[in-house]
């Protein structure tokens, strides 16, 4: 491996795993409402990624996205997206149903290849074909298990999917995506925090450390989408997407082990069966890999 694919791996790992202990972060902040932690959210990372736009000279790309009319509707798509799922993620991770967060992000990869298909007109070989098998199989089981889809799953799966579709169409790099989805959804940040009746939107009145967490809300959003940035850069797609396995499996362990979240055999038998599906999946990546190794 050259020190390119090694530095690209190193940033792979650092992303992922950042995503991985996030709710850590959010578990801090279990007393400040969902909505509030958004806002926070959404003001602090506009702020940063309005600063790197300026020190790394993107100001020409933002305006280009700014000045076409289709970028425009696809950004209010994907701003509609990313904050649905931001917020369901916040108040999943404070409510203590980070297991069915962790869910949702192993289900991801396999809501991709149905949007891949519905939108790309990709078609599902067998190894596909068995992965979506297995997924349809573990939502109908928990449907029949406990007498309700798994929605927290399925929510933050598919918009983050869905998002994932309408940003590879807008076709912005991340800086300028972000900057401008982050925009959109300000006023609405912004109008929360001056009408909310929550004591913490008084920074003024605020502990030092209450006030520190929420501006961290920003570093924690910024920093691992930097390193997987970085990581794209290096490595390619295939190599990047066995390294997005470690996200969901941080806090499937946090979830269990840290905070004791219940973790029945009914729903470990649908956890199994999506282990089942991204295992059949990841060994055909690798399979695939290798294969085109001696090509190139």
């Amino acid at each position: 491996m050259d020190q390119t694919a090694k530095s690209g791996a190193l940033f792979a790992i650092t992303a992922y795993t950042l995503w991985g202990i996030a709710p850590v972060y959010f578990k801090l902040m279990q007393s400040i409402p969902a909505t509030e932690i958004l806002a926070h959210r959404v003001i602090w990372s506009f702020l940063l990624t309005l600063g790197l736009i300026w020190l790394l000279k993107k100001r020409a790309v933002l305006m280009s996205v700014l000045r076409s009319r289709r970028a425009r509707w696809a950004l209010l798509a994907s701003t509609t997206l990313i904050g649905v799922n931001w917020g369901i993620f916040i108040w999943a991770v404070n409510s203590n149903y980070m297991l069915s967060a962790s869910l949702g992000y192993y289900i991801n990869p396999l809501i991709n290849i149905l949007l891949g298909m519905l939108f790309f007109r990709e078609r599902l070989d067998r190894v596909r074909t068995i992965a979506a098998v297995l997924c349809v199989a573990a939502v109908l089981f928990e449907l029949v298990q406990f007498g309700r889809l798994p929605w927290i799953a399925l929510v933050l799966a598919t918009s983050f999917g869905l998002y994932g579709l309408v940003r590879k169409k807008l076709g912005a790099d991340s800086f300028s995506g972000m900057a401008l989805e982050t925009g959109l959804m300000l006023p609405l940040a912004l109008g929360y925090l001056l009408w909310s009746a929550s004591p913490t939107t008084d920074l003024a009145a605020n502990p030092t450390w209450t006030n520190a967490l929420l501006f961290l809300a920003g570093p924690v959003t910024m920093v691992p989408l930097l390193c997987f940035a970085a990581a794209a850069n290096r490595i390619s797609l295939t190599a990047l997407g066995f390294f997005q396995y470690i996200g969901p499996s941080g806090m499937f362990l946090l979830a269990v082990f840290v905070y004791g979240e219940p973790l029945s055999p009914g729903k470990l038998v649908t956890f199994g069966l999506i282990w089942t599906a991204l295992a059949i999946l990841a060994v055909d990546s690798l399979v695939k890999l290798r294969r085109a190794v001696p090509v190139a």
